[in-house]
């Protein structure tokens, strides 16, 4: 039986990508230190990201800020998520995936993906979609760590072509919103495309006569 981990990283920030990584349980996955990726220190991430990376299938999806913004103007953002989590899904085909839900109700995720997936490929499939699945199931620890492997590198490497510290891309970062205040006070509405337009942290920074 094919049975992958599916997660994502970079849903909530303001700036930058988000990534959605898919995982093929192996054996030994386990003894290589999985957990949620939140409590591993970047460096042990992107070390355990290559173990799971050289013993398995691995696939990642990135959809950029402009990506982001385009797609809530025709639909919502659990619903890009459903596109995002079953493209990886039909670039494995497993028979069974454990996800962590990116849903306010988990078992609508599963059957969103499901339907979708089941469309496409003419295949059934067994979904499970918990929240914290990260934590429960050490298959979505894995793809957790990839895919938080990927917008950590992301983003460091947005900081160094921008020559600026812009901390960690999340609405609740100080850094960030220090940032996006001097961005915003220099540039008004005129946005990068690495800044998420549709934000409301966004919109609350704008000054009313330039919105």
């Amino acid at each position: 039986m094919r049975a992958i981990g599916v997660d994502e990283a970079g849903k909530g920030p303001v700036i930058g990508s988000l990534f959605v990584a898919g995982v093929l349980n192996f054996e030994g996955l386990e003894k290589i230190g999985v957990k949620d990726s939140k409590m591993l220190s970047p460096s042990k991430r992107a070390y355990i990201a290559t173990l799971i990376e050289d013993a398995t299938e691995v696939h990642v999806v990135e959809m950029t800020a402009r990506e982001i913004d385009e797609g809530r103007k025709k639909q919502t953002l659990n619903a890009i998520m459903v596109d995002l989590f079953s493209e990886v899904f039909e670039r494995f085909l497993p028979d069974r995936a454990f996800v962590d839900a990116a849903d306010v109700i988990q078992e609508r995720f599963a059957t969103n993906i499901r339907a979708q997936y089941e469309k496409n490929v003419k295949r059934e499939i067994d979904i499970i979609s918990e929240w914290k699945a990260d934590i429960r199931y050490p298959i979505v620890s894995a793809a957790s760590i990839v895919a938080k492997v990927h917008r950590d590198r992301s983003i460091k490497q947005l900081a160094t072509e921008i020559g600026t510290e812009i901390g960690s891309g999340y609405p609740s970062d100080k850094r960030t919103v220090k940032f996006l205040r001097a961005l915003i006070e220099e540039k008004g509405d005129d946005l990068p495309p690495y800044i998420r337009r549709s934000w409301k942290t966004v919109e609350k920074l704008i000054p009313v006569e330039k919105a």
